[in-house]
């Protein structure tokens, strides 16, 4: 999902991209940042090891293992903006013209390190007051040792958004003096905050457009809110720390580096051979063999963008060999891309049961259904696409047998996680931890296709890269939502709709249409934290179940990956197959239409979503 900020004018070149990307800290910070995801592996099973066998545990091992996050999301986030890949919308880009993009960029660039610079302030204070609180972690350890990556963090963000700005100093130094000229204008000039709010908000708009990072732009604007009303900002770095160190927010890291470990190595080549065996020789086989994969190589990795990047190269040209029309090709790999965000252990899923306080299993249960659901509708419409003759392949039962016996590790991947997790052996994060410590093994020890010394930092740094990304939103989104909690704003919602509306079921209708428009203009992570605390307290009011609710709501964010304008596998697909943005949307259509129809099919037959989760209702 973190996607790379291609905003650099023509004249950068890549070598002067990596120059300021890279330097004497690139290796420590990659180091760092996998030595917490290592940590973060062994501890929960070292911990599930020695409460199994012997009478004694690690003490501190719950809060060690928290912070650990927040180690990996600061860093990871540090590292995303060394590469110049935070996540990033940059409409103005899609415009003509380029004279005007040097200046939109700088301005951009400016706002992002101003925020970020008021965000390092707002943490330094809040690690101030805990370093007089004298709280400690384990072991003596004084839990400010670990916030302290909060301000560093911001402020490497801060200096990083800076040098990728421009290759040029004098573009730099003009966005580090407009930012600065915003830090003074909102911290020290006396100005009346009230009047100047929706001036603030309206450049921070434009800035967004014109490529501002977007946890810089929701930081921002909580920012700005609590400042405009008078308060103090130190409530955003509090909900930050409070939303990174939830003790089950280390399966988000450590599911998504399973993910990354199978994507880069032969596991993809694997499964696709597979299925190919099983189904290939069927009418349409390539577009279920897609389907099958991506939704596979989704729920692990938890970001469809990996998905399409990962895999497209791959499925193309098997869909184009078969007679696939470029369009259906293209529309089908784009749509498909999002496919598991439904299936176990999706990070989605993770974060939607942290924000809404369900249980993780009850979550992972009730997706199972309409993720099968949107599979079969993605399967069917690729097949019906395929070409309307039958295959001249035929089924080989020794290819099959073949096929999944050099599979057999990652097809028992989804066994070790449910298994573990539902069978009482493991939480959800010590099942996270041996999940990561399976993938690793299975593609360093018996496939041996990552090595230890040339692969396992790059590929580890990039799955930390991703998270960090994602927390740096999620951490202030949460301060934003936090300002709207206090504006009371979920409650007058509820007033609102209970009066203007008396029947579930149009409740529902009303809802899809709010969420199709949310997953148009935002992404999936800054949604779940934004717009999740609103419609929580509307599903209690009308009665829906909260799993049902979570399921409609993410199936409404996976259709929200492909509607434009800001549908994020729309990006990607044009980046990774070199296709027209225009282009890219038109071959989209059709899938618009198939996961429309599932998400309707989804919100009112909730018994799709309730019906597994009732046989666990110890869970």
């Amino acid at each position: 999902m973190v996607k790379r900020n291609d905003n650099q004018p023509p004249s950068w070149t890549p070598a002067e991209q990596r120059g300021a990307g890279t330097g004497i800290w690139a290796a420590p910070e990659n180091l760092l940042l996998c030595a917490a995801l290592t940590m973060m592996t062994l501890l929960p099973l070292a911990e599930a090891l020695l409460r199994k066998f012997a009478p004694i545990g690690i003490s501190g091992a719950a809060a060690m293992i928290q912070h650990l996050s927040l180690v990996v999301g600061m860093v990871g986030g540090a590292v995303a903006a060394r590469q110049n890949r935070l996540l990033s919308i940059a409409v103005l880009d899609l415009l003509p013209g380029s004279t005007w993009k040097i200046p939109a960029r700088v301005f951009a660039a400016a706002m992002g390190a101003a925020m970020s610079a008021l965000l390092c302030a707002a943490a330094f204070d809040f690690v101030t007051l805990e370093r007089q609180s004298g709280k400690t972690l384990a072991y003596g350890v004084p839990v400010w040792f670990a916030q302290i990556v909060m301000p560093a963090g911001f402020a490497l963000i801060a200096w990083r958004i800076i040098l990728h700005a421009s290759p040029s100093w004098k573009w730099r130094s003009a966005a580090a003096a407009l930012a600065a000229a915003i830090v003074w204008t909102g911290a020290f000039s006396g100005l009346d905050p009230e009047m100047l709010a929706p001036f603030a908000l309206a450049a921070l708009v434009a800035a967004i457009a014109a490529g501002m990072p977007i946890f810089a732009g929701i930081g921002g604007a909580a920012l700005i809110l609590f400042w405009g009303a008078g308060e103090v900002v130190a409530g955003i770095p509090i909900e930050h720390y409070r939303l990174v160190t939830n003790p089950t927010l280390p399966t988000l890291p450590l599911f998504t580096l399973a993910g990354y470990f199978l994507a880069e190595g032969g596991a993809s080549k694997r499964l696709v051979r597979v299925f190919h065996s099983l189904v290939g020789h069927f009418r349409g086989g390539p577009a279920l063999i897609t389907a099958l994969v991506c939704a596979f190589f989704t729920s692990f990795t938890g970001a469809s963008g990996v998905t399409i990047l990962a895999l497209g190269g791959l499925l193309y040209p098997v869909l184009i060999e078969e007679n696939y029309s470029e369009r259906d090709a293209l529309g089908l790999l784009t749509g498909a891309g999002s496919l598991g965000l439904l299936f176990p252990p999706c990070l989605p899923l993770i974060l939607y049961a942290v924000i809404a306080g369900i249980s993780i299993e009850k979550i992972f249960l009730g997706g199972l259904a309409p993720g099968v659901l949107l599979l079969a509708l993605t399967a069917w419409w690729g097949m019906r696409q395929g070409p309307q003759v039958p295959s001249t392949r035929h089924f080989s039962l020794h290819e099959a047998s073949t096929a999944i016996w050099a599979a057999k590790w990652e097809m028992l991947l989804p066994i070790v996680v449910l298994a573990s997790m539902f069978g009482g052996f493991a939480t959800p994060v010590e099942a996270a931890a041996l999940t990561a410590l399976y993938a690793f093994l299975t593609q360093t020890v018996l496939h041996r296709e990552l090595s230890l010394h040339k692969d396992i930092v790059r590929v580890m740094t990039e799955a930390g890269l991703l998270v960090g990304g994602v927390l740096l939103i999620l951490g202030v989104a949460l301060g934003f939502t936090n300002y709207l909690i206090d504006a009371q704003v979920p409650s007058r919602m509820v007033d609102y709709v209970q009066g203007a509306v008396h029947s579930p079921w149009v409740f529902l209708l009303l809802l899809n249409l709010f969420l199709l428009v949310v997953g148009c203009l935002m992404d999936i992570f800054s949604a779940i934290v934004v717009v999740v605390p609103l419609i929580v307290p509307l599903g209690e009011a009308f009665g829906i179940d909260p799993v049902h609710l979570g399921i409609i709501f993410l199936a409404n964010m996976e259709l929200g990956f492909l509607t434009p304008p800001v549908g994020m596998n729309l990006f990607l697909a044009a980046y990774r197959f070199n296709k027209p943005f225009h282009e890219v949307c038109r071959s989209v259509l059709p899938m618009l239409a198939v996961f429309g129809i599932g998400v309707l099919l989804i919100t009112y037959v909730p018994a799709l979503t309730t019906t597994i989760p009732s046989w666990f209702p110890d869970r």
